[in-house]
């Protein structure tokens, strides 16, 4: 941790409150909200600080990806979201592409408001027990050998929080990044999209259409709102101190598409760019980064949102068992381990569509070749499995069998108790070690008992044809990725060590081997 970081946050001062938790969340948007109720389903004591004082009605972000939907899914979100609104299509830097055939129940893209995620993951973690204090901002870091303490401002003035850990959910211009003094590298932007919803307006729908100057996005939703984003080819992104008036994207609006729209009401307006920095670490000590905190890139196709989601699912369960005392040596080292790798290649695939969307008519014969490229199936679902998130594969070790470090695809079950999925043996938040030995082997449950508390046990047998198939036995992380496998080609090692390597040791201690 640098130096900067302990002179930002200093001693408590004389007039100041100070509370104990063990770990602070610092932004209530949705991966801060994600993140802390991953925490408390193991057990973590959370607060959230927002500056906010209410939560956004603005849905920036509304696309999400398989690999997020089928998180949701895991620890049972999804009915409280009610209907989904569900499109086969998506696109790679405008170019169309077909994403509903990808290996996912979920396949395809899911339109849901960001705000409305927000409500849902607000519900789900304050009523597992997490605090959310609004009003609050983060002034001051002080990291120490056992803790780190946040000086905030709030309305009752200022007071500090005491942590094992925290954790910047805090957006693109964190202030926990910078009180913490991660590097944070990249490119800067030179191209920008002005977006508004706007009521009172009757435009035709465009989808990534390319004009003479520049590139306009017309979307109206039921309740006769429409979302217009706009681009002029050339033309640089302004230094700004504040959200572009309507105004500003009425003149562009008009100057690409020869509409006018400035006689509607605007709900609210902002400039994204392009954009494109990462945090050379995602972990400094005891303080940590997710989501936009981590990664600033520009907003295409929303795979911005659905990979903070995604960070807030690896650290979750991590941190969780650390600051409980169980978690092995280097779990949550392997956050960034794991993360930053998978952020370094999305963001390389977001400027990628960024050239390929944004560039002015020169880009035109590379768009040309990528398009008759895109009719060939196995490019087709190689871009589509990485903007959907489901090809991510972890480098956990221990051999070479294709399931491993990978998410296990939701699969149909029988158990003694019926039916069911991995995705219902993953709600509680803890791993999921399925015994899928035939009738009359030994099982494995006594094998997994000392780790109980942390892995849940099922006999069960698979659907015939599925991923599961040849197996007798499959370990998964509760972020649902495979660390074990048993049987023919099986790998992670012999299962006790790959449950000591995951979940800690065992209690009270107690080995046995297992094939």
């Amino acid at each position: 941790m640098s130096g900067r970081a302990g002179r930002a946050g200093g001693r408590r001062r004389a007039g100041e409150r100070a509370t104990d938790t063990q770990v602070v969340v610092v932004g209530a948007g949705p991966v801060g909200l994600l993140l802390a109720g991953e925490l408390r389903l193991g057990g973590a004591d959370v607060v959230v600080v927002e500056r906010l004082a209410e939560p956004t009605t603005e849905s920036r972000a509304s696309t999400v990806h398989a690999r997020t939907m089928e998180l949701l899914d895991q620890r049972g979100l999804l009915p409280r979201l009610g209907a989904q609104d569900r499109e086969t299509r998506g696109h790679f830097g405008g170019l169309p592409l077909q994403l509903d055939d990808l290996p996912s129940p979920f396949a395809g893209l899911w339109k849901i408001p960001q705000a409305r995620i927000e409500a849902l993951l607000a519900d789900w973690a304050v009523g597992l027990g997490a605090r959310v204090r609004r009003r609050h901002e983060l002034i001051g870091l002080e990291p120490g050998p056992t803790g780190v303490t946040a000086r905030l401002a709030g309305p009752e003035g200022t007071s500090t929080l005491r942590a094992d850990y925290l954790v910047g959910c805090d957006g693109e211009r964190s202030t926990v990044r910078e009180l913490a003094g991660i590097p944070f590298p990249g490119a800067a932007a030179g191209r920008e999209m002005l977006r508004a919803d706007v009521a009172g307006v009757d435009v035709r729908g465009r989808r990534f259409e390319r004009l003479a100057a520049g590139l306009a996005v017309a979307a109206r939703r039921p309740d006769g709102v429409t979302r217009v984003m706009v681009h002029r080819f050339g033309a640089p992104p302004v230094e700004r101190s504040r959200e572009p008036a309507f105004a500003e994207v009425a003149d562009v609006w008009a100057e690409v598409t020869g509409e006018s729209i400035g006689h509607g009401t605007p709900l609210w307006v902002n400039a994204f760019d392009d954009t494109s920095r990462q945090a050379a670490r995602y972990r400094a000590g005891r303080v940590l980064l997710a989501g936009d905190a981590a990664h600033a890139q520009l907003p295409v196709g929303g795979q911005a949102l659905n990979l903070g989601l995604q960070d807030a699912a690896n650290l979750g369960w991590k941190l969780a068992a650390t600051v409980a005392g169980h978690a092995p040596d280097g779990l949550l080292d392997s956050y960034h381990r794991e993360r930053h790798p998978v952020g370094a290649r999305t963001m390389t695939n977001i400027r990628a569509q960024a050239q390929v969307l944004l560039g002015a008519h020169d880009v035109d014969p590379l768009r040309e070749v990528l398009a008759e490229l895109l009719a060939f199936a196995p490019v087709r679902r190689h871009l589509a499995a990485m903007i959907a998130g489901l090809d991510i594969r972890y480098d956990i070790g221990g051999g070479d069998h294709p399931l491993l470090g990978r998410r296990l695809p939701p699969t149909r079950l029988t158990t003694g108790h019926g039916a069911t999925g991995t995705s219902a043996l993953l709600a509680a938040g803890r791993g999921v070690l399925l015994d899928l030995a035939p009738p009359g082997a030994v099982p494995r449950v006594a094998v997994a008992a000392p780790w109980a508390d942390r892995a849940v046990t099922a006999a069960a047998r698979a659907e015939r044809g599925g991923p599961l198939d040849g197996l007798t036995g499959l370990l998964l992380r509760p972020d649902g990725h495979v660390v074990w496998v048993g049987g023919s080609g099986g790998g992670g090692g012999d299962l006790d060590s790959a449950l000591c390597r995951w979940f800690g040791e065992p209690r009270p201690r107690s080995r046995r081997s297992a094939a």
